[in-house]
């Protein structure tokens, strides 16, 4: 058979490039000794989730932490799988948690080894292609769906491994004359990959991650071009990994029963090897059970959930840090105040095996990084949440930054020596603070005590209340009010004689905090009540008086 011009008839293309032009056009980049080059090449579906940012964080902490490249490459090769404005997308999505790319689709600066959209590179793979066919490593296949479909069902039905291999591959074998009856009878073709391997030889591969597994050949003469001239994904990429000149590929656990066709894909390309890590599923305790987590069962495998919930950027990556690097938790602690980027990130120290995702760890870390803002800093990033997803209240309330700071203080803790930790996520920090605007403030008035001996109490501290007073003076007068109403004014009056009293100064305390906040819990209410003002904190005292 004569190849070459089979090859040419396959893939008549007369502007390709001679194989070796491309090794100049894309030339080994000039990096340091030991610096590598990862990237992130989702698929443009516009459902960007939690599995795709703990392993682009594993890519950019990677590339970054060696002097690299980190680099976006959309493999768009699927049309029917397109949305518009996936990419965009994807870039704001993991821009919002602080990962960034060097270069890539849409990103600004030196692109030199793009086009990085893998539809704009066909030239490049049918040229490859053209030289498989003319070395007798490809080959068409005019085999239907139908007829593909029914070979399925023969090998299912024969409890055989699926696919288009050994006597099944049906057109592997065809004569000169058949397949150029094929063609002069309008038949679509794929093209597929001659495979050289046996399932009976099995070999060690060195995964980054996993260490070393054991890996059987392939023998799929797997498709490497659509009827349409379109790359698979596994041919794409192979070609693409080795002119971007990728060193490491972080994939999803996943991808390991596609290795063995990779492996064989760059072999017969001729190209080195990339190293190949693959990351462990990221699992949740479902009952008694670990299970992954599921798009249709689990929100919060979205970013969207993050962003939606506002949770702090740094906070999700410093959780999905302590999930990557199990020493990473034990550094964080040594070294409170530091950035995650100087923890010395290592692709070794992954985990081999279901990394765990747990929320009230993640609501944990949460609390613990936006306790460590300054009330200036906390009101940025709350206005940032506010003004995509808050209420028209919300954006009406942020508009006066200084009534908001000095509130956010007062939550915070801001000046004392424990800060507080009361806000784990913007959605619930800008709820926290409903009560101190008449619009948002829905009290729930639940006294432990009769109806006029709160009214007593209430009215007789309306009429006292100097929002000039201090913390003292303002106590002072609580303890007044208390003593008028039957309370004791010292704790350890009522702890020595409990039975003489109807309670003590700290239930009446938490009478005037209700009728004030709508809870009775909230920091300091006297300092709740300077920032309400003394009309509105009387105001409140007067509502919740006539509410009984």
């Amino acid at each position: 058979m004569n190849l070459d011009k089979l090859a040419s008839v396959l893939i008549p293309d007369d502007d390709l490039l001679p194989l070796e032009e491309y090794e100049k056009i894309y030339p080994p980049r000039n990096l340091a000794k030991g610096a590598q080059v990862t990237r992130l090449a989702p698929s443009p579906t516009g459902f960007i989730h939690l599995g795709n940012l703990y392993s682009a964080l594993a890519d950019e902490r990677t590339a970054h932490t060696t002097g690299g490249i980190f680099y976006l490459r959309i493999e768009d090769t699927d049309e029917k799988r397109k949305v518009d404005g996936a990419v965009e997308s994807v870039i704001r999505s993991l821009k919002y948690f602080g990962i960034n790319f060097d270069e890539g689709a849409e990103i600004e600066g030196e692109n030199a080894y793009g086009p990085y959209y893998q539809r704009q590179r066909a030239s490049i793979y049918r040229a490859f292609a053209k030289d498989l066919i003319a070395r007798g490593l490809a080959y068409p296949c005019f085999c239907t769906e139908d007829e593909l479909n029914a070979i399925r069902e023969q090998q299912t039905e024969r409890k055989e491994i699926t696919g288009y291999y050994g006597k099944y591959a049906r057109c592997r074998n065809l004569s000169e004359e058949e397949i150029y009856a094929n063609l002069a009878a309008g038949k679509p073709f794929v093209i597929r990959l001659k495979s050289q391997g046996s399932t009976e030889n099995k070999f060690t591969f060195r995964d980054a991650i996993k260490g070393n597994i054991t890996v059987t050949e392939n023998d799929q003469d797997v498709v490497i071009l659509k009827s349409d001239g379109i790359p698979t994904y596994h041919f794409a990429h192979a070609i693409d990994d080795h002119f971007m000149r990728t060193t490491l590929v972080i994939r999803g656990e996943e991808w390991l029963s596609s290795l063995p066709i990779h492996i064989e894909l760059f072999k017969v390309l001729c190209f080195d090897l990339p190293h190949y890590g693959h990351t462990c599923s990221l699992m949740k305790m479902d009952g008694g059970t670990k299970r992954k987590l599921s798009k249709r069962k689990d929100p919060e495998l979205s970013l969207d959930f993050y962003r939606g919930a506002g949770y702090y950027p740094k906070a999700v990556i410093k959780y999905l840090m302590t999930i990557l690097n199990s020493n990473f938790e034990e550094w964080a602690a040594k070294n409170p105040s530091a950035d995650y980027s100087q923890f010395k990130f290592s692709v070794e120290k992954m985990g081999k095996s279901g990394a765990l995702f747990d929320l009230d760890k993640l609501n944990d870390i949460s609390r613990t990084e936006l306790s460590l803002l300054s009330p200036e800093e906390m009101y940025g990033f709350l206005y940032g949440w506010v003004k995509e997803f808050g209420t028209d209240a919300d954006k009406e309330h942020f508009e006066n930054r200084k009534y908001i700071i000095s509130v956010l203080a007062l939550i915070m803790g801001a000046g004392s020596k424990k800060r507080r930790k009361d806000i784990e996520r913007a959605e619930q920090g800008v709820r926290l603070m409903d009560y101190f605007f008449d619009d948002t403030f829905k009290p729930v008035y639940t006294f432990r005590y009769d109806g006029g001996t709160v009214k007593n109490i209430l009215d007789g501290f309306a009429k006292i209340y100097d929002e000039a007073d201090d913390n003292s003076v303002w106590f002072s007068k609580v303890k007044a009010v208390a003593s008028q109403a039957g309370f004791a004014a010292e704790m350890g009056d009522y702890k020595a004689n409990p039975s003489e009293y109807k309670g003590s100064v700290a239930d009446v305390a938490e009478i005037l905090r209700i009728a004030i906040t709508g809870s009775s819990n909230s920091p300091d209410l006297c300092t709740i009540m300077k920032i309400l003002g003394g009309q509105r904190s009387v105001s409140r005292l007067v509502l919740a008086g006539n509410a009984l």
